[in-house]
């Protein structure tokens, strides 16, 4: 199903119609061109060729505690779900932030993912900030709003706020606090690494989009489809893991692409490219960027013939695709090397 083509076409009419009916009719045809956002990205899908069964619903059998909270500040509120292992004994541990996509919520993400097994096993937090159906009716965060690419505004400032404040309630490392996001949550992830590269360590970003490529709806659009605007690269650029696959038609892959090449740029080292395959699963390029010392700065996974889904993700959660590589604990091992 062509989702971009469709929507931006929405958008295009959407504003058209702006354009005769003048200011009043703003809010209707925002919310006509939401709506249809929605019921595509619901026939989306239906149409994705990974299995992608309802959320799963049951209460997470894991020894650890999965508890709600939420945050409020001057630019809103949200609640969220954070899962600490039963290996946590108060003794300071990694935190990783982790941003879920479009239709998802923390309990979905949290399965799809299996990342809170992994924090069983390895002994570190996890937050899942929740996007509210008020703030965007699809749960998307809003990286395409200028407000929410700014320090100290908007959705940033909340899921900073929230980082600090999970902080100040728990024994964390603040050398090892790192966040990640899927999709529109990779978009916001890599919003927040730049805004805050004083309290992230390092950025995850799984199908998501470059910092600023976009500023509204209509260019939000384009920018999914690889007409993205190239902002200027931020100063102090963030260790960063990105994964895409290349038969990617929600966000096409190029955006990938391009979040790397920003991050790599003025690198001395040629770049390490590492062919593999997942055995029974996907073939990918893995792509090593080194500084002069030969540590890793970032790396680019793309996934051969794979679309929009968590890579080695469980299926009980959406937008998994359990062929591999395994996103998530790839995305560990390269944090724990930000010690």
């Amino acid at each position: 199903m062509k989702l971009n083509r469709r929507l931006l076409a929405q958008v295009r009419a959407a504003t058209r119609t702006l354009m005769r009916k003048g200011p009043a009719g703003t809010g209707a045809v925002i919310q006509e061109a939401m709506k249809n956002a929605t019921a595509m990205q619901r026939a989306a899908m239906r149409d994705m060729a990974v299995t992608m069964p309802a959320p799963f619903l049951g209460r997470d059998t894991l020894p650890g505690k999965f508890v709600d909270g939420s945050y409020a500040n001057e630019a809103g509120s949200r609640d969220y779900k954070l899962y600490v292992p039963s290996s946590y004994t108060g003794e300071p541990v990694a935190l990783l932030v982790m941003l879920h996509g479009c239709t998802q919520d923390p309990e979905d993400f949290a399965k799809g993912t299996g990342m809170n097994a992994l924090a069983e096993e390895m002994a570190f937090l996890v937050l899942y900030p929740a996007q509210s159906k008020q703030a965007n009716p699809s749960r998307c965060w809003n990286w395409f709003n200028e407000i929410d690419q700014q320090r100290g505004q908007g959705e940033p400032s909340i899921i900073a706020g929230m980082t600090n404040a999970v902080m100040a309630r728990h024994a964390v490392d603040a050398s090892q606090v790192y966040v990640a996001g899927l999709s529109a949550g990779g978009a916001m992830a890599t919003i927040m690494g730049t805004l805050y590269p004083e309290l992230y360590a390092a950025v995850g970003v799984h199908s998501g989009l470059p910092f600023a490529s976009a500023s509204d709806l209509p260019s939000a659009l384009a920018a999914m489809k690889g007409e993205f605007r190239r902002s200027q690269a931020p100063d102090r650029s963030l260790p960063i893991i990105v994964f895409h696959g290349d038969q990617d038609t929600t966000v096409h892959p190029s955006n990938g692409e391009e979040l790397v090449a920003q991050v790599a740029r003025g690198l001395p080292r040629r770049p390490a490219v590492e062919p593999g395959r997942v055995p029974d699963g996907h073939a990918y390029t893995r792509t090593v960027h080194r500084h002069h010392d030969g540590t890793v700065h970032a790396e680019h996974w793309v996934v051969h013939g794979a679309g929009h889904a968590w890579f080695g993700g469980n299926a009980l959660g959406s937008y998994t695709d359990g062929r591999g590589p395994d996103a998530s604990r790839e995305m560990l091992r390269f944090f724990r090397t930000r010690r």
